[in-house]
């Protein structure tokens, strides 16, 4: 919105009038978020982490952990130890990823920072095993999670990774998430010092994103042996490309 077209006061700019609207309701993790491909239900120690705890096994490199703030778990019981601590948070808020197929635990995901007087709220926590990684059900799974937010009233979702962290980076673009900058030493993981990307969809973004991702995810846009025929970031790239130039070259720099 053009300067002169906004609201003013004392003749300087206010910024758009939102009004009195109600505030979002907080997440529900009881309530399973269920696609085609998974369903997204609240963390549990005793219903996923054995399932979980195999899962990540099979990222034998530990590359899986390398930009989040837990793990890598050296046993069955250390990883069980960790998610008792975090299950049952309002904030974060944690999920746990289900494959329909196998009816396993494969990948964890969460709301965090929710601010329903702003509304406003984050997702992060994204750990996503090799049987999820680079397929569909990765793509679902943070659309169930993009469409309870906005279904719910938010008026922006956050995604933050560490700059340096080039998938979660292309992830976001991927997802039609709109480049906001950078934090620079915001935060200390791991003995390192993290600049932190941040980036943004708002509920006024959301139709279009929402529209290309369900027909990125519709069964017509995968061949038989389950390649795609248009990839998804050939749609959302050209939504919101204005926000990109400066973090692609700044990845491109650093690795």
């Amino acid at each position: 919105m053009l300067l002169n077209s906004m609201p003013h006061a004392n003749g300087a700019p206010i910024g758009i009038e939102v009004g009195q609207a109600a505030k979002p309701a907080l997440p529900d993790t009881g309530i399973a978020l269920s696609g085609s491909l998974c369903r997204l239900e609240t963390l549990s120690a005793e219903s996923h982490a054995q399932d979980l705890f195999e899962a990540f096994s099979l990222d034998v490199s530990d590359s899986l952990w390398t930009y989040l703030p837990q793990g890598p778990f050296q046993s069955a019981d250390e990883f069980l130890s960790w998610v008792q601590h975090v299950q049952g948070q309002q904030d974060p808020a944690f999920y746990a990823i289900i494959d329909e197929q196998t009816n396993k635990a494969v990948g964890v995901s969460a709301y965090l920072r929710i601010d329903q007087r702003a509304s406003s709220i984050e997702i992060g926590w994204l750990t996503f095993s090799p049987l999820m990684q680079k397929k569909p059900i990765a793509t679902e799974a943070m659309y169930l999670m993009m469409k309870n937010t906005f279904d719910l009233g938010y008026r922006r979702l956050e995604w933050k990774c560490n700059a340096l962290n080039a998938p979660s980076i292309r992830a976001a673009a991927r997802l039609g998430m709109s480049f906001e900058g950078v934090f620079r030493q915001a935060a200390i993981v791991k003995g390192h010092s993290r600049d932190t990307a941040w980036f943004s969809i708002l509920d006024s973004e959301w139709p279009q994103v929402r529209s290309a991702i369900e027909a990125w995810l519709a069964e017509d846009n995968f061949y038989e042996a389950g390649n795609q025929r248009l990839r998804l970031s050939e749609v959302t790239l050209t939504l919101l490309a204005d926000s990109w130039p400066q973090v692609t070259v700044r990845v491109s720099e650093q690795n």
